[in-house]
């Protein structure tokens, strides 16, 4: 398996748990047919009058979120300016319109997204920089693109874990991105997010894991009460201040303590 294409145990059967307040099915086609629209509002409307503002960005996607019915609390000094590698723990879709409010930023996304129909248009519009996952020859020219592109004073957000877990745990953060930050020296920015109920626990609701389908979690998301998603701007992590990958990717993780993920099975005993 390829060091862009890790795994993780959830899956929506283990680790999902059901909706226990949910909102009208009325109410949550609404949500859906207002993101729909936001979404594809801003894919036709940035191309006519340029690039959008980062504070537009910004509004903009916390729009997108709370269309779906999601609030946003977020804490944390704002990210700097410049040259910026974003970091995060992934769990859902949600995560890329979240980070984007933190700092609108260059997603890394696999190739396979720019032909997806919109998203595809999306991304490509947003300045994603596409990247083969699947081929391990073409790491060494992954890396150097995005630190061409930090040089050049560009934010570009990924997800080090390289895949999504439930919220209950997390993956470690993969090193090859980090080389990026090293080689054109440039701030980390480390960024923990988590979902929960309005004043109640963690909620695995908003994951997107495993074979889960993305109609059924835009539905179970747009269908749930009370969703809060928790963005937390870490402190950044200035250049210089690690030797090598190994260690800027140890301290750019961001500890969730979320607990067990329920889809993890328990090591063999010999």
């Amino acid at each position: 398996m390829s060091v862009w294409l890790p795994s993780a145990p959830c899956t929506p059967a283990a680790c999902v748990e059901p909706t226990e307040s949910a909102t009208g099915a009325p109410r949550a086609v609404l949500r859906l047919v207002g993101v729909a629209i936001l979404v594809l509002a801003g894919t036709v409307l940035a191309p006519l009058g340029g690039r959008m503002s980062a504070g537009l960005v910004r509004r903009w996607c916390r729009t997108i979120v709370r269309a779906a019915g999601v609030r946003v609390r977020l804490t944390g000094a704002a990210a700097p300016t410049g040259g910026l590698l974003l970091v995060a723990n992934h769990i859902s879709w949600l995560d890329i319109p979240l980070l984007a409010a933190v700092r609108p930023a260059r997603m890394l996304a696999k190739k396979e997204i720019r032909q997806w129909p919109v998203a595809g248009a999306v991304a490509a519009r947003g300045g994603a920089l596409f990247i083969e996952r699947d081929r391990l020859r073409a790491l060494p020219d992954t890396v150097a693109r995005i630190a061409h592109a930090l040089r050049t004073g560009a934010a570009v957000v990924a997800f080090p874990e390289g895949s999504t877990w439930c919220g209950r745990a997390q993956g470690r953060f993969h090193r090859a991105v980090f080389q990026a930050a090293l080689d054109a020296g440039v701030p980390v920015q480390p960024v923990r997010l988590s979902y929960r109920t309005a004043d109640g626990p963690a909620s695995t609701v908003p994951a997107f894991v495993g074979e889960d389908a993305l109609l059924a979690s835009l539905w179970r998301v747009a269908s749930t009460r009370g969703l809060v998603a928790e963005v937390e701007i870490l402190p950044e992590i200035p250049p210089g201040t690690h030797p090598d990958r190994r260690a800027l990717a140890h301290a750019a993780t961001p500890v969730t303590g979320a607990g067990e993920c329920p889809g993890r099975r328990p090591a063999a005993r010999p």
